[in-house]
């Protein structure tokens, strides 16, 4: 007789609800908490508490791979310029006295799985971030991120809502190149790329329109958020949500309609 076999209950509990890498209180073990971690704690406390301490995620949003090859391609272009320690074209054409600065770290600062880091002495957190790419000049270093996208409308600025999540990446690279005392430029760059919409026909070439923006960070803002944050992770007592999180809301509207489903049954 053949038995329908079954498949082993892949839960969403192993998917979403992990036993490693979660705060513990009780260790004097630094803490790994990356870049994109500190933003998670700054959009919502509660999705933050959930997932480093008590390790549940939030649903992971879909891959950029376009982004990511716009991205790879940048990089090999502008180091190539590094190696011959000459300013890229974009420089020029934008007015900026610089050339891509050479490191032996360099490819561990762009490393997503290394990066930069830092231990932040008074909460013993090991903040960490992966840059697109630094630039030189007199001054020290300059923080570079690259961003790309498809966009009818023309960028000349960062002053969509969302920006405020680049600009706050942008400081804290600042701030991981700072305390590992380098010398680093309050300004730095912004190289989008918007790929062109406008064009009568695609014959498989997508073609993008750079432009350079120039942000001037703030860093002193991350050494008092690093401390909330720190204060958060070490309560034994449940933030509350965000008003503005769209997974919170999802999350308790899916509880209500649920709850409320229950009692008709």
């Amino acid at each position: 007789m053949n038995q329908k076999s079954e498949v082993p209950a892949m839960s969403t509990e192993k998917k979403y609800i992990r036993s490693r890498n979660l705060f513990n209180p009780d260790s004097d073990k630094p803490f790994k908490l990356s870049r994109s971690k500190i933003e998670l704690y700054l959009d919502c406390q509660l999705c933050f508490y959930l997932d480093r301490r008590l390790g549940v995620n939030r649903p992971p949003s879909l891959p950029y791979t376009i982004n990511s090859a716009v991205d790879s391609l940048l990089k090999r272009e502008f180091d190539i310029y590094r190696s011959a320690k000459l300013p890229h074209p974009i420089m020029k054409d934008f007015g900026i006295e610089a050339i891509p600065a050479i490191h032996e770290e360099l490819n561990k600062w762009r490393n997503n799985f290394v990066g930069i880091h830092y231990v932040h002495p008074k909460t013993n957190l090991h903040i960490h971030g992966a840059i697109d790419d630094i630039w030189e000049n007199k001054e020290g270093y300059i923080i570079v991120d690259y961003k790309s996208t498809a966009t009818k409308d023309e960028i000349t600025g960062l002053n969509k809502p969302w920006h405020i999540t680049y600009k706050r990446q942008m400081e804290i690279y600042q701030w991981l190149f700072t305390m590992n005392n380098y010398d680093v430029n309050d300004t730095g760059y912004f190289l989008y790329y918007n790929g062109d919409v406008h064009k009568p026909d695609f014959k498989n070439i997508l073609e993008f329109k750079s432009t350079v923006i120039p942000y001037k960070g703030n860093i002193q803002w991350i050494d008092d958020t690093i401390n909330a944050l720190s204060e958060c992770l070490n309560s034994s007592i449940t933030p509350e949500r965000s008003k503005y999180c769209v997974f919170c809301k999802y999350r308790d509207a899916s509880i209500e309609v649920l709850t409320r489903q229950t009692k008709l049954i």
